[in-house]
C-alpha cells in the first residue's frame, strides 16, 4: 500500500474541481473522484438535461409553428443525433479535466474512496492523509420501494438520457422538477409519457398557483395519474406493467419506468464519514457550520453531501466561500444564503425564489400579492400566450419582496431583476419604477406585476 500526504484533499470533481486556483501554489493537493470529473451537473444532470431541454423547444415549436402562420412538418426526432450532440461534447470533457490538473502539479486518484480513520483516506491500493479534507461526493438517485421494480429495466435521471432509441412509451414516477423535466424532453420528441404522481398536483412544493397551472398543462400534454399509489411492477412480453389504484400499461417501449423524484441521496455513506468521526443528519447529508466547517476541524463539506438545496449554483457559491475559508483560516467567511432561486426547465418553464403565498398565510403573515399574465405584454401577444404568469408577494410595511413565481416561456431569466432585488434589498417601488425596462420586451410583464404590487 503506498502513503501520500498532502495539505489539501479533495473527494469529488463536481463543484470540488473549482476549488484549486492559483492562491493554492505551493500546497500539496489532490482531487479523488470515484466517476468522472464534473459530476453530475456535466455528466448527468443540468448540462446535458438542458441541451436536450433545448432540442425539446425546438420540437415543440416546429409541432405549433401552424399557429404563427408557418407551414411546417413534424417528421420525428433522430434519437442518436440528439444524444451525440450531447455527449460527444460532454464526455471527452473527464480525460482533459484529468490530465489539465495533473499538468498542474495536482495528483488525480480515480476510485472508491472510504475513510479508515480521521483524516485518512482510502482509495484503492492508496492511503491519503491531509492537514485538511473538503468533502464534495454528491449524491445519488433514490429508488422508491416499489414491489417488483428491481425486476423490470427501470431508469433513472443518471441513465435515462443515455438510451440507445427514443422509447416509444414511458412510465415516470414521481411528480417533481426531475421527473417534469425528463418528460418534457421525450415527450416532446415523440415518446408517450404516463405520470404517476402520490400528489394532487405536480411540482408539489411550488406556489398553489404555480402548482396548479402546471398540473393543468401537462394534463393537456400527457397522461397524468395523480393521488396514486404503485402496488406493484411487473415485466410483460411488450414492456411494463404498474398496478395501481387503476392499472397503467406500458406496452411496447424499450426503456421503462423512470424511477426517481424532488432529491437525490447524499454520498455520505459510500465515504463512511462515520470512521472519520464526522455527523450527518436524519438525511445523511454532512452536519457544517456556517463557515461548512464539519464537527472534525481541517474537514468542510460542500455541495449535495452537505446541503439539503441540492442545486449547482449553490454548491458553486458554497465553493467559493470554502476557498476563502481554506485561505483565511483566521478570518472566515459565513454563509448567508436567504435568498435561494430555483427553476424547472420543462414545459411550461417554471422559476421561483422567496415564500410562497401558502407559506405566508401559513406563517400568519401579512402581505400583499398581484399576478400578471404575460398576455398583458405586448411580447406576450407574439407569443400568443394565453396561460403564462408572473405573481410577486411583498411585505406591505417594509415594502420588500418576500417572494416571486413566474410560469412560462424564459421564466428562468424574468426571474432574475427579482432576485436580485430580493439580495440586495430593494423596495418594490424602486425594483418598479426606478429603472427602465425595455419595450416591449417580455420583461415588460415583470414591470407590470411590480406596479401593481
Amino acid at each position: 500500500m503506498a502513503v501520500h500526504n498532502y495539505d489539501l484533499v479533495i473527494v469529488g470533481a463536481g463543484s470540488g474541481n473549482m476549488l484549486p486556483v492559483e492562491e493554492f501554489a505551493g500546497w500539496r493537493v489532490a482531487v479523488v473522484e470515484s466517476g468522472r470529473f464534473g459530476g453530475t451537473c456535466l455528466n448527468r444532470g443540468c448540462i446535458p438535461s438542458k441541451m436536450l431541454v433545448h432540442t425539446a423547444d425546438v420540437a415543440r415549436t416546429v409541432r405549433h409553428a401552424g399557429q404563427f402562420g408557418i407551414k411546417a412538418k413534424w417528421a420525428g426526432a433522430d434519437w442518436p443525433a440528439i444524444r451525440e450532440r450531447v455527449f460527444g461534447r460532454i464526455d471527452p470533457l473527464h480525460e482533459q479535466a484529468v490530465a489539465y490538473r495533473r499538468e498542474g502539479s495536482i495528483d488525480v486518484f480515480l476510485g472508491e474512496a472510504r475513510f479508515e480513520a480521521p483524516k485518512a483516506l482510502r482509495v484503492g491500493d492508496d492511503e491519503i492523509h491531509a492537514e485538511r479534507f473538503v468533502l464534495a461526493a454528491g449524491s445519488r438517485p433514490r429508488i422508491p420501494r416499489v414491489d417488483g421494480l428491481a425486476g423490470v429495466a427501470y431508469l433513472t435521471s443518471d441513465t435515462v438520457m443515455r438510451l440507445d432509441r427514443l422509447p416509444k412509451s414511458m412510465v415516470v414516477l414521481g411528480g417533481g422538477y426531475i421527473a417534469a423535466e425528463m418528460s418534457h424532453i421525450f415527450g416532446s420528441l415523440g415518446t408517450k409519457v404516463t405520470f404517476v404522481a402520490r400528489g394532487e398536483h405536480l411540482l408539489s412544493r411550488h406556489d398553489a398557483d404555480i402548482r396548479a397551472r402546471f398540473t393543468e398543462a401537462y394534463r393537456k400534454r400527457f397522461d397524468v395519474r395523480l393521488g396514486a399509489t404503485v402496488k406493484q411492477v411487473a415485466k410483460t412480453r411488450k414492456g411494463v406493467r404498474l398496478d395501481l389504484v387503476t392499472p397503467v400499461r406500458c406496452p411496447g417501449g424499450r426503456g421503462g419506468g423512470a424511477a426517481g423524484g424532488d432529491r437525490a441521496g447524499p454520498n455520505s455513506d459510500r465515504l463512511d464519514v462515520a470512521a472519520a468521526g464526522i455527523e450527518t443528519d436524519e438525511h445523511g447529508h454532512v452536519r457544517t457550520d456556517d463557515t461548512y466547517q464539519t464537527n472534525v476541524l481541517g474537514i468542510w463539506a460542500l455541495g449535495d453531501v452537505a446541503n439539503h438545496v441540492q442545486l449547482k449554483h449553490m454548491a458553486n457559491a458554497v465553493t467559493r466561500l470554502v476557498r476563502y475559508n481554506l485561505l483565511h483560516p483566521d478570518q472566515p467567511r459565513r454563509a448567508k444564503f436567504t435568498v435561494v432561486p430555483s427553476a424547472v426547465f420543462a414545459g411550461p418553464q417554471v422559476a421561483s425564489v422567496g415564500v410562497t403565498e401558502q407559506e405566508l398565510q401559513t406563517q400568519g403573515r401579512d402581505y400583499v400579492a398581484a399576478t400578471r399574465p404575460y398576455r398583458d405584454a405586448a411580447y406576450g401577444w407574439a407569443l400568443e400566450d394565453t396561460t403564462s404568469f408572473v405573481k410577486v408577494l411583498a411585505d406591505p410595511a417594509t415594502r420588500l419582496l418576500l417572494g416571486a413565481h413566474i410560469l412560462g416561456p424564459q421564466a428562468s431569466t424574468l426571474i432574475q431583476p427579482l432576485i436580485q432585488a430580493m439580495c440586495l434589498g430593494n423596495t418594490v417601488g424602486q425594483v418598479a419604477s426606478g429603472v427602465l425596462y425595455i419595450h416591449p420586451a417580455l420583461t415588460e410583464v415583470v414591470e407590470q406585476a411590480l406596479l401593481e404590487l
